[in-house]
């Protein structure tokens, strides 16, 4: 009897759930429905707005123009400064040379200098000198001619007396003889001013020479004093120590690739494809997603775009007029700079990284068009 009432009185709500189950699904479906349709007008909504003007590409790097140094004289090594990955300041002293074969050297080339200096002051007082001698050569002249006038008129007076009768022969040959003497003496006079005169011109060329090798010697020092100062291996600018192979008591020699010196600042080299490149410039903003940390972007912007693809610039270029053409699409390498500040956010930031790199085409025109705008934009009607 009660198993009977209770059939009769559980009949009611399994039908009733039984009515039920179909308006629920019809509701679920609906709710998809509606769901399906807000995320693809959203997804829409994003591609005009948003993804329309964006352009990715994996093929990029983070890059910086590392600085590989090496030693410019040979030498021992004396000191080793620094450490691997150690940052560095410009002007922080990386390796050190040992100085005393190069400190002996500048000193012998000072001592060269001041003989060179003394030989200067030896052949200006040898000028000075040979001028003084020209001068006396010039009086000697002046009494050579003026003895010479005298003596001619000695003659001459006594070759009328000894015409007349007032005076005897040996007299006026006295007279000639003087005469002949003193045209003598004029000529040796004259001769040793000429020889002076060639001496001064020799004194001036000893002088020229001597200068010529003071500056020879000022010139070897200079040299000596640079190949002293390059014992001392400096930093050229800001960076990071890496790829260190000096080490103290090694033997040197110039070219010698000793140790790599990374900058730090980066950038990155995309490399985009022709097709993306349509509305690409400089200026645009860019977000680095780093493959190391990609829960937190960096932010830079396109600095250049190469003027030739990057097939052009590898070691074998491509010849497409020869054999058999296949098109490939081609590549640009694309440079993208890191602010300081950004970069600062970034210390994980390392040269030779991956990162994706998507570059926000709408520099220069900030106006969003929505949906239908951008469509029409794309048809070239709005």
């Amino acid at each position: 009897m009660n198993a009977v009432t209770d059939k009769t009185t559980l009949a009611p709500s399994q039908a009733s759930r039984a009515a039920e189950a179909p308006s629920r699904r019809m509701l679920l479906r609906g709710v998809a429905l509606v769901a399906v349709l807000v995320g693809a007008a959203t997804a829409a909504n994003w591609w005009f707005t948003e993804g329309l003007y964006i352009q990715s590409t994996d093929n990029a790097y983070v890059q910086s123009d590392i600085v590989v140094l090496g030693p410019r004289i040979d030498g021992i090594v004396a000191s080793v400064n620094v450490d691997d990955n150690q940052a560095v300041k410009a002007g922080d002293v990386l390796w050190t040379l040992d100085p005393a074969d190069r400190q002996a050297q500048l000193d012998q080339a000072r001592a060269q200098v001041a003989e060179a200096t003394q030989a200067i002051v030896v052949a200006e007082r040898q000028v000075a000198q040979q001028q003084a001698v020209i001068a006396s050569a010039e009086a000697g002249i002046a009494a050579a001619r003026a003895e010479q006038d005298r003596a001619g008129a000695d003659a001459l007076r006594s070759q009328t007396l000894v015409g007349a009768g007032w005076t005897s022969h040996q007299a006026d040959d006295q007279a000639r003889a003087d005469h002949l003497k003193a045209d003598a003496a004029t000529a040796t006079a004259i001769a040793q001013r000429d020889s002076a005169v060639q001496g001064l011109s020799v004194a001036h060329a000893n002088l020229a020479a001597a200068q010529a090798r003071r500056v020879t010697a000022e010139a070897q020092a200079h040299i000596a004093e640079v190949n002293l100062a390059y014992t001392v291996i400096r930093a050229p600018n800001d960076g990071i120590v890496g790829n260190k192979a000096v080490r103290v008591g090694m033997y040197v020699a110039p070219g010698q690739q000793l140790l790599a010196l990374t900058p730090q600042t980066l950038y990155v080299v995309a490399n985009f494809k022709e097709t993306q490149l349509t509305r690409m410039q400089p200026g645009q903003d860019v977000t680095l997603t780093a493959d190391i940390d990609p829960d937190h972007p960096v932010i830079a912007k396109v600095d250049s775009i190469a003027p030739a693809t990057g097939a052009l610039f590898s070691l074998l270029p491509p010849e497409n007029a020869t054999g058999n053409f296949t098109k490939v699409v081609q590549r640009v390498p694309t440079k993208l700079v890191i602010s300081p500040e950004d970069a600062a956010k970034a210390p994980w930031l390392r040269a030779g990284l991956s990162v994706i790199a998507e570059v926000d085409t709408r520099a220069g025109h900030p106006k969003r068009l929505g949906v239908i705008g951008a469509a029409l934009a794309r048809l070239g009607l709005n």
